[in-house]
C-alpha cells in the first residue's frame, strides 16, 4: 500500500515562505518520479514541480519557476516543496504524488501519477 503525506501548509501574507513536505511509504522504488499540484478554488489542478530521472532533474511551471524549489530526501522518503516569495495566486490546496513508472521527462498531467496525497493548504494574504 502506498501512501503520501502532505505538511508544511499554513497562512502568510505575500512576500512569505513555507516549506511543503510530502512524506512517502510502501512499495515505491528508490528515488521516484514526483510531483507537486495545486487546485485553486473553482480551478483545475495543475502542476507545479516535478523531480525525474532519479532526482538528478527539476521542472516548474512558468509562475512559480525561480521562487519555488523541489527536492528529494531518498534517505527519510520526502520529497520537499520550498517556496518563496508567495503571491496571492500561490493560494490553493498543494498535493504531491508519485508516478510508478520511471521517468526522464517532466511529467504533468496528473493521469500520468497513480498515487495521491491528501493535501496541504496554502493560504497567500495580500
Amino acid at each position: 500500500q502506498v501512501q503520501l503525506v502532505e505538511s508544511g501548509g499554513g497562512s502568510v501574507q505575500a512576500g512569505g515562505s513555507l516549506r511543503l513536505s510530502c512524506a512517502y511509504s510502501g512499495d515505491i522504488y528508490s528515488r521516484p518520479c514526483m510531483g507537486w499540484f495545486r487546485q485553486a478554488p473553482g480551478k483545475e489542478r495543475e502542476g507545479v514541480a516535478t523531480i525525474y530521472s532519479g532526482g538528478d532533474n527539476t521542472a516548474y511551471v512558468a509562475s512559480v519557476k525561480g521562487r519555488f524549489t523541489i527536492s528529494h530526501d531518498n534517505q527519510d522518503n520526502t520529497v520537499y516543496l520550498q517556496m518563496n516569495s508567495l503571491k496571492p495566486e500561490d493560494t490553493g490546496m498543494y498535493y504531491c504524488a508519485v508516478r510508478m513508472r520511471l521517468c526522464f521527462s517532466a511529467r504533468w498531467h496528473r493521469d500520468e501519477y497513480n498515487y495521491w496525497g491528501q493535501g496541504t493548504q496554502v493560504t497567500v494574504s495580500s
